[in-house]
């Protein structure tokens, strides 16, 4: 690798590629530098991270991460583990996504990507009491637990097991919709439809990742 490290933009923000014989300092140094002569075409907005290549210790991440974000208006909100289990199940939800999409606008071209840097990301758990709320879409590598509650202007995408409180479409989208890893919302609603999980519903053995939304005036659950 010529570079010490490569930076690219992605769905959920930004991507790192590490040389992996590269020293950490000489890394370092050369990613602030970039940032520096780059910082006018990043916008402020909330995004992940990803690395790849050289393995970094946690202190070494959160380093890279200082860097950026004291050089850049961008907020890095959490760092996206680069699983392929992971980018299947959150491509098949942009799929389903960008497919009900078109047949609302019945026009494709007109209708912007799913997801953007100004989307909210969060890592780590959302625990019962707790409560995340923004005006656009919500990613969270995390679990939600019961009792904690989730409202997006836009969608809401879970990569682990949603058992909390959700609302897509908060502002009236019926476009939005609702994916997880494992799907057990106590409620979920989408634009002004509601619907509760059964009181007895039984544990899965298996996950089983699974998208929601509305479809005549109803909500569906599909397995994504």
């Amino acid at each position: 690798m010529e570079d010490s490290i490569l930076i690219k933009g992605n769905k959920y923000g930004i991507s790192l590629t590490i040389d992996k014989n590269a020293k950490f300092d000489k890394v370092k140094e050369e990613l602030t530098k970039k940032m520096e002569e780059s910082k006018k075409f990043f916008n402020e907005a909330n995004v992940g991270i990803s690395f790849s290549g050289k393995q970094l210790t946690d202190s070494e991440q959160q380093e890279l991460i200082k860097v950026i974000t004291s050089t850049t208006a961008l907020n890095v909100v959490c760092i996206i583990d680069t699983e392929e289990e992971t980018e299947r199940i959150f491509l098949n939800a942009v799929g389903r996504a960008k497919a009900m999409n078109t047949i609302a606008t019945g026009n494709v071209a007109a209708k912007k990507d799913t997801y953007s840097t100004a989307d909210t990301y969060h890592r780590g758990t959302i625990r019962s009491g707790q409560t995340l709320e923004s005006d656009s879409t919500v990613v969270i590598v995390g679990d939600v637990n019961p009792g904690a509650n989730i409202i997006a202007g836009g969608s809401i995408v879970v990569l682990g097991t949603l058992k909390g409180i959700v609302h897509a479409g908060c502002k009236g989208d019926s476009n939005a919709f609702v994916a997880a890893l494992n799907l057990r919302p106590s409620q979920i609603r989408i634009g002004d439809i509601i619907a509760r999980s059964p009181d007895d519903v039984k544990t899965k053995e298996k996950y089983i990742p699974q998208i929601a939304y509305i479809s005549d005036g109803n909500i569906c659950i599909e397995t994504i």
